[in-house]
C-alpha cells in the first residue's frame, strides 16, 4: 500500500508522513525531494507553479509509486496533490490511499511561519488555497482536521487505513 498524504503548504504532511511511516515501519518519501531545479527555483523567488511545472514532478512520483507497489513495499509519500487531476495520475491502483491534511488558512499560515529553511516562502500559501480541490466522497480520502498534536493526527490515520 501507498499512502499519499496531501493538503497545502505548511499542513504538515511531511512531518505527519514521516511520523506515519516510522509507526507502521514504511518507507517514507517527500514529494519534495522530486522537483527539478527550475521549479524549486521558480517557488524560491515566490512564483506559484503551473500545471505544466508539475507534469514531469508528477510523472516522478507515479513511478516511485509503481515501484513501491510492484515489490510489494509499503510506502507513505508526502505530495500536495493539490488538485484532482493530480491526485487521479498518482492513483495507479486501489492499493494507493490518499490523505487529507485539512486546516483553515489561518492555522496553515501559523505553522507554514514556524518553518525554516523551506524553499516554499509563506506568500505562496494563498496560491495552494486557490488550486486546493478538496478530495471528493467518490475519492475516498481520508480527511484529517487538522489543530491536534502530530502524533494524535498519525493515530486517527493509522485507526482509519
Amino acid at each position: 500500500m501507498v499512502v499519499i498524504i496531501c493538503g497545502v503548504a505548511g499542513a504538515g504532511k511531511t512531518t505527519v508522513g514521516k511520523l506515519l511511516a516510522q509507526k507502521l515501519g514504511w518507507w517514507f518519501f517527500d514529494a519534495d525531494d522530486f522537483h527539478t531545479a527550475a521549479n524549486i527555483d521558480k517557488m524560491k523567488q515566490g512564483t506559484a507553479l503551473t500545471d505544466e511545472d508539475r507534469q514531469s514532478w508528477l510523472e516522478r512520483l507515479r513511478e516511485v509509486i509503481v515501484r513501491a507497489l510492484d515489490k510489494n513495499e509499503n510506502a507513505v509519500l508526502a505530495c500536495s496533490a493539490l488538485k484532482r487531476k493530480y491526485r487521479d495520475r498518482l492513483r495507479v491502483s486501489d492499493a494507493v490511499k490518499f490523505v487529507f491534511l485539512r486546516g483553515d488558512f489561518d492555522l496553515i499560515a501559523g505553522q507554514l511561519r514556524q518553518r525554516a529553511g523551506h524553499f516554499m516562502p509563506p506568500a505562496l500559501l494563498r496560491s495552494q488555497f486557490a488550486d486546493l480541490e478538496e478530495p471528493s466522497p467518490e475519492e475516498n480520502a481520508i480527511v484529517i482536521e487538522l489543530g491536534r498534536a502530530p502524533n494524535e493526527l498519525v493515530d486517527e490515520i493509522s485507526a482509519r487505513l
